[in-house]
């Protein structure tokens, strides 16, 4: 019996919210300032986040498989 493995997308989605945090700051008065390189890790990404007061924020996206739908 075959089974197909689902593919991880953490840097795709990490990518994404990078994107749309980026064009947040362009387009709105926001509280956020800056947005870090998404940095990739075995079935993780993360990205560092900075608020108008300098105050940083890590952003994690990591594949979950015990929630996932099926």
């Amino acid at each position: 019996m075959h089974h197909s493995t689902k593919l991880a997308y953490c840097d795709y989605i990490a990518d994404r919210i990078n994107k749309l945090i980026d064009r947040e700051i362009g387009d709105n008065e926001t509280l956020i300032d800056s947005v870090g390189n998404v940095t990739e890790g075995y079935l993780v990404s993360t990205m560092t986040v900075y608020d108008v007061n300098g105050k940083a924020y890590v952003v994690t996206v990591e594949e979950a498989p015990f929630l996932d739908k099926s």
